[in-house]
Parts: C-alpha cells; structure tokens; sequence
C-alpha cells in the first residue's frame, strides 16, 4: 500500500528520515556524555530491545516502563515496570539500587498526562541522577509526529480522533473509536517554553528539520 511505503520513507524503515535523526541524535548523545561507557543509566519510558539496538552502551542501564519495559537476559541491562513519574518510589518498591549518573527519556513526556504529571515526571528526572538528557517532539513542528498529520495537534479532541482513527498512516489503526480517544488525549506534544519550565537550568537542544524545529532536548551534562 502506498500508505505503508509513505511510513517506512518518513519513520519505520532502517534508511528513512526518523532513522537518519534517531542516528545522529545519538551521536549527539556519545558527544554529550563521552564517559557513557562508565555511567549508570536510569531510562524513562524506554525498553530493554532500544538499548541492545543502541549504538551507545552505558555501564548499567534500569528500564523503567509502565506496560512493556521488555525482559533482559543482558546483567547491565534491567527492566522494572512503573510509573515514571513515581521512578524513585518504583525502584524502591522492587528494592532497585537508586544510585544514577544520569535519566535518559526519549518521547516520553508527552504521554505522561497534563501539566501536573509533567511537572512530577520533570521532578523525579531532577531527583534521580545529576545529570539528564530528556527528548520529546517539539509542540509547533509543523507535523504531528506520532500519526504523521500536518497540523493535528492544533485540531479539537473530535478531529484528532478522526484522525487517529482514519488516516491511512497511523502505525497501528486502533481497534475502536474508544481506543484512538485514548491515544490522542494521552498525547499532548510540548513547547520550549514548558520545557525551560520542568527543567530549569538545563540546556534546552533543538533538533532541526528543513530549518524548522522538530524536536527538543533537555540537556544537564
């Protein structure tokens, strides 16, 4: 399907444009931190299959997902599953060592839920290491990222579920209108403003794309 071919261009194959910007966002992210190899790492909302696909290895990484932080046979690699906006609770429930060099997030705190759950996902990144690397799709890129339409995230809730539910490249189609209701109201894209907001003091990256601002990085290295 044509649809399919227009996805695996922009964001699922190996060789698309999301491919070529996750490879230099994490050349980006060695430059950054060049003793990676020697930190231990806590990533928010990721998965144990991302760091064996990485091209960077930390010492030790803890996974902490909601749903789906995945299952690790690798002993620096450790999945727990939790709420990232209570990490420090979560790991201290499952009696996990606390003790971090740095909070990894990637597209994140977008999905965590509001303002006030921002903010307690922006503590707990603050909180748990001294150092952070927070990305997330910038609110005013002219294409919402995550279903691949111009301008969705300026739509009303009943557009964007349309959207969600019709638009022929959607990664997944949800099975209901219930679903993609969901979806979209657990989406909330953000701007550089919000983003100096959670993280005061870091340094706020943009990622460009064509001149215009695509994604942001809150970095204190």
């Amino acid at each position: 399907m044509a649809a399919n071919r227009v996805r695996r261009m922009f964001v699922d194959s190996p060789t698309s444009v999301g491919a070529r910007f996750r490879h230099r966002r994490w050349e980006l992210f060695g430059d950054t931190f060049g003793d990676i190899e020697n930190m231990r790492v806590l990533d928010l909302g990721g998965t144990v299959e991302a760091w064996l696909r990485a091209p960077v290895r930390p010492a030790h990484v803890t996974v902490v997902n909601l749903y789906e932080p995945g299952h690790s046979e690798d002993p620096s690699i450790r999945p727990l599953t939790g709420d990232a906006c209570q990490a420090a609770d979560a790991l201290a429930d499952a009696g996990f060592d606390a003790d971090f060099d740095l909070v990894f997030s990637n597209s994140l705190i977008e999905h965590v839920g509001g303002h006030a759950r921002r903010s307690e996902f922006a503590q707990q990144v603050r909180k748990l290491a001294p150092r952070h690397w927070v990305q997330t799709p910038y609110r005013y890129f002219p294409v919402e990222p995550h279903w691949l339409f111009p301008g969705m995230q300026f739509l009303p809730v009943a557009a964007r579920v349309k959207v969600a539910t019709h638009w022929p490249l959607v990664h997944t189609r949800p099975s209901s209108v219930d679903e993609a209701r969901n979806e979209v109201l657990w989406t909330e894209l953000v701007g550089i403003t919000e983003m100096k907001e959670y993280f005061p003091g870091s340094t706020i990256l943009q990622e460009r794309m064509l001149g215009l601002t695509k994604s942001l990085i809150a970095v204190r290295s």
